[in-house]
Parts: C-alpha cells; structure tokens; sequence
C-alpha cells in the first residue's frame, strides 16, 4: 500500500539558526520556512501553501526584485539509498510553486547558508555562501545557471551576504570578525575590507541593509549600529550603544526609517535619516530575542524570533504571534480521539496542544525535562508525557495542570501508549523493558503492574490490539515481540498472535505493515512519527524534524 500525503499546514519557523528568512510577498503571503519547506502563509485567510522541491533542510532565502521569483539554499543531504545529495540553490516561482532554476550542485560545500538577488540590474546576478571551511563567496547568472565568480571569504563564520543597491559589482559579507567589501572585476572578485580605525571591532558583524542614498549599514555584537559612505570602506557616522547587546537584524523601510532588532535586549528600534531614535518596542520574553526583521503591509512589521515565533505588529503597538514552533528536537506527538486537537512535545522542554483547525496552540506549557514521548487516554481528558529521563508525567487537558508523576529507571522513555479501554498504560523505555500500569478514574490514577523484559535493545513503538488483550512492541534491533500486558508475559505462539486486530498501527515493522510505503519529496528530512488516526476526521499528522545547527553568536 502506498500513501501519498497532501501537505495542509506547517508548524514552526526556523529562525533559532537562521537569519533574513522572512518576507512579505504581493500575494499577501508571508513567506518563511521550517525543515526542507517553504511556507507561504496568507494571515488574513489562515491559508497556506508549501515549496517542496527541496530534499533536506532549507538554511536561506532570498526574494527577486519583481517579488515573485524566489530563491532558497539547502544542505547537504542523504537519499533514502544512501546516497550523498548536493547542497544547492532552487529558484521559482511563488505564484506557480514551480521550480525555475537548480544552481550550484556539486560546487557548494556543506550547506548554503547566505543568498541575495541583485537590485540594479533587474535582478539577473545571484551571490550566495557556503559553508565550507573558506566560506566560499560566489555570483551567478541564476538565469543561465552559469557561475561568475568565486572566492574564499573568511575561515570564520558569514552571518549576511548582499548586493549594493545601485552597484551591482559591489556586494557586502559580514560575520565573525569580519565586514568586506567585495567588487566584481570580470570573473575575480576583489576585496576591501571595512576599517574600523577608532571604533573598536565588535567580535561579531551580525547583519547588514542599505540606506537609501546607498550607505551602508551594519549592526554588531556591542550593539552598535554604524554607517559606512556610499562607495567607501570607512565609518561615516556611529550609533554608540544603540541596543543593549548584539542587534541581530537591520530593516530600511519604504518610507526611509530604519529599524534595529536587539538580541539581548528584545527590543524594536526605529530610526530616522539622521539616525535619530523614533520609536522603541520591547517585545515579551516569552518570544525570545529578535532575529530577523521584515516590512509588512501598510506599517505592520513582521518579526522572527530565536525561539521560532513569527510576529506581526506595529512599531507603536503590540506583537502577536502569527507562526510558532519549537525549538529544539520534537519527538512526541499524540492525535485527539475524536477533535482536530493534537499534542506535541520535545526536547525544548515545552508541552503543546495544538488546534488543527485554525493551526494555533490551545495551551503551552513548560515542563522540567525535556520531553520525548506522548499519548492521549481514550478519554482525551489526560495526556502522558515521557522524558530523556525515566520520569513521565499526566496533564489535563482541559486545564494543563499535572495530575501525577512517575519514575521508572533513569533512560528516556520513547513510546507512551494508553490502551483502547483506557485501563492501562505502557511506556516503552531505552532500558529495553516496557513498563505496564493500571489506568483507573478516567486517567488520574496509575498503578504499577510490573514490566515487559526480553528485547534485547531500546523499545520504539507500541500497538495495543482492539480488546485492549495484547501489545505488540518494536526495537531497536528490528526485533518484533508479543506481550499479554496484564500479566507482563511474551506470547510466542504464531496462532495466537496471526489474527489479532490492532487498535493502531504505529510498528514499523510487522505483518500489518509490510510493503507499505510513504512517497514524501521531503524524505530526507527525518520523519520521526506519523500517526495514522481513523477517528479524527480523516486528518493524519506528520512530524518533520529540522537539524539545529546554532552559530556561536
């Protein structure tokens, strides 16, 4: 059997590890991505649309000056036969979701991690970074898929590569250490780089725009912000001390004001032609600092966070959430019985329930340890959360508050699975046993039976069989084992295990599952659970998982 999955809604933005990922199209999307997707999500409509044509994890974006044709660079990757996949760059079309170009497979190193259109000549040069060793600066004609030129950059970190605005020879690269003016003579590019002189140099050049006599503008890691003449590579005016910490990102308005997004200090700045402060804007803790920060419609700005919210507001009133996600490895994930409800947790220590209708959160909470597992009772009035470390807990699901908490052994618990008649509880461990409890009072109180022993590797998937009789168990080393739960004894007779039927089937390995496949463009990128429900509306939940490769900064 074979499962084509139709991609309805992503949850999440990358913008932990990330920078200049964020855009409003004319279309009204506002355009981002998470793992190896591209999301176009239209706020007004709650609608949205998906570029799939990459197959790992999508690092940059960048949009043309016609804000339609856009461009986005990948990681390396691995095919589902083993096989090395490039790090490339894909341009299309945001209307179309066609793809228009491939560049760069086999040049790029590692991951492309910066990427820019041109201004000035109508867009016909593209530049972008890998992230090889030497950081390797190169231009093409994305048109022709031809490259132009190409040059080492810095052995440290390239945090923003752009073009001048009305030079299309000149483009600026900044990072750790580092500002450089580069100018394209024939196929060489030629470096210049910026001269600090009084000023001292900031550990880190965190981000870079224009102004729009063609100034350039940089913001740092001492929270500075400086000005650099048009054509030149000296400071021309210094904002001292402009945010309290690193200003990790710089937007220049239609309307000639700039503003500054504050790392440490959260905050939203705006800033006049003379560099006169405007308006200033704390966005709440909760959010995390300010990562990127982009034009909206109209005066609405639209702002990405370092724990993966997407904002959107005014520089004179509130920010609201409008994208939201996790921010570390998601692991668990659990299907309401009967609404289009799911439940998410990970190792970001953060439990969700989630709103598959309208895509928002129904509650958040923050737990103690990370998280690893999860699953609803029958009832869906309390959820189980298993950790990294032996410990498991039961919320409310109404109310998010804990109702118990357990312990058994000291190794994360990676399947958590109530049986159909919600009498009781397995929890697969990485201490190879399964433990089994005694559900009673509707999920709120657990009575340990005792526990499964005879895998001889880490438990990872659990199905109960309908009459709630018998459990069937996958590992680590691909081995398939049949439990009577209640009594915590293996069955081992073929007769009696052949016709049993299974409440659900989340085993990757059995009879019940052999030969089935699932064609996904976005393989590559991990899919660590998918939980087929009959019972929600026909509404199945995919879980994709985004590497965390954080910068230093």
């Amino acid at each position: 059997m074979l499962l084509q999955l139709d991609q309805h809604a992503s949850y999440g933005y990358r913008g932990r590890d990330c920078r200049s990922n964020l855009y409003l199209l004319p279309t009204g999307e506002t355009v981002y991505f998470i793992a190896s997707v591209v999301v176009l999500f239209n706020v007004e409509e709650q609608l949205q649309r998906h570029y799939t044509g990459h197959n790992d994890d999508v690092k940059c974006l960048a949009v043309h000056p016609d804000r339609i044709t856009i461009a986005t660079g990948q990681v390396a990757g691995t095919s589902k036969d083993g096989k090395q996949l490039p790090p490339h760059v894909r341009v299309w079309d945001s209307v179309t979701l066609n793809t228009l170009h491939v560049i760069g497979m086999g040049f790029f190193d590692r991951a492309v991690t910066c990427i820019a259109f041109s201004k000035s000549n109508g867009g016909s040069s593209l530049c972008s970074v890998d992230d090889s060793n030497d950081h390797v600066l190169s231009v093409w004609d994305w048109q022709k898929e031809e490259k132009l030129a190409d040059v080492k950059c810095s052995n440290e970190a390239v945090f923003a590569a752009d073009f001048h605005p009305t030079d299309t020879n000149i483009i600026v690269t900044c990072g750790k250490s580092h500002l450089s003016f580069w100018t394209l003579e024939g196929n060489s590019l030629i470096k210049k780089q910026g001269l600090f002189e009084k000023q001292e140099k900031p550990k880190f050049v965190l981000c870079v725009t224009f102004s729009g006599n063609g100034d350039t503008i940089t913001g740092d890691s001492s929270g500075n912000i400086l000005v650099w003449g048009k054509g030149t590579n000296r400071i021309s005016h210094a904002v001292q001390g402009a945010h309290e910490g690193g200003i990790f990102a710089l937007c220049m308005l239609r309307d000639g004001t700039l503003v500054s997004g504050g790392g440490k200090d959260r905050k939203l700045i705006s800033w006049n032609g003379n560099y006169q402060k405007l308006h200033k804007t704390e966005i709440p803790e909760q959010f995390g600092p300010i990562r990127t920060v982009a034009e909206g419609k109209g005066d609405v700005v639209l702002i990405g966070t370092t724990r993966n919210f997407v904002l959107q507001g005014t520089l004179s009133g509130d920010f609201f959430p409008i994208t939201q996600g996790h921010t570390d490895e998601l692991w668990g994930l659990a299907v309401h019985s009967s609404k289009p409800q799911f439940f998410t947790c990970g190792h970001d220590k953060h439990i969700t329930l989630w709103d598959a209708t309208t895509h928002r959160p129904i509650w958040n909470k923050i737990i103690e340890d990370p998280a690893q597992s999860s699953g609803f009772h029958p009832s869906a009035s309390v959820v189980a959360v298993g950790t990294l470390t032996g410990r498991w807990f039961v919320f409310d699901t109404e109310t998010k508050d804990l109702v118990t908490v357990h312990t058994d052994g000291n190794e994360q618990l990676s399947v958590m699975r109530y049986s159909p008649d919600g009498n009781f509880l397995a929890i697969g461990s990485h201490d190879n046993c399964i433990y089994i409890y005694g559900v009673s009072e509707n999920g709120r109180k657990y009575t340990r039976i005792g526990k499964c022993s005879g895998h001889s590797s880490f438990i990872t998937h659990l199905d109960w069989s309908v009459n709630s009789q018998y459990l069937v168990s996958n590992s680590g080393d691909y081995e398939i084992l049949y439990w009577v739960p209640s009594a915590c004894k293996q069955v081992v007779s073929v007769e009696t295990t052949r016709d049993i039927e299974w409440a659900t089937y989340t085993c990757t390995l059995g009879f019940h599952v052999f030969a089935m496949g699932f064609r996904d463009p976005t393989l590559t990128t991990p899919i660590r659970l998918l939980y087929l429900s009959k019972t929600m509306m026909g509404m199945y939940v995919q879980v994709t998982v985004l590497r965390q490769d954080i910068q230093s900064d």
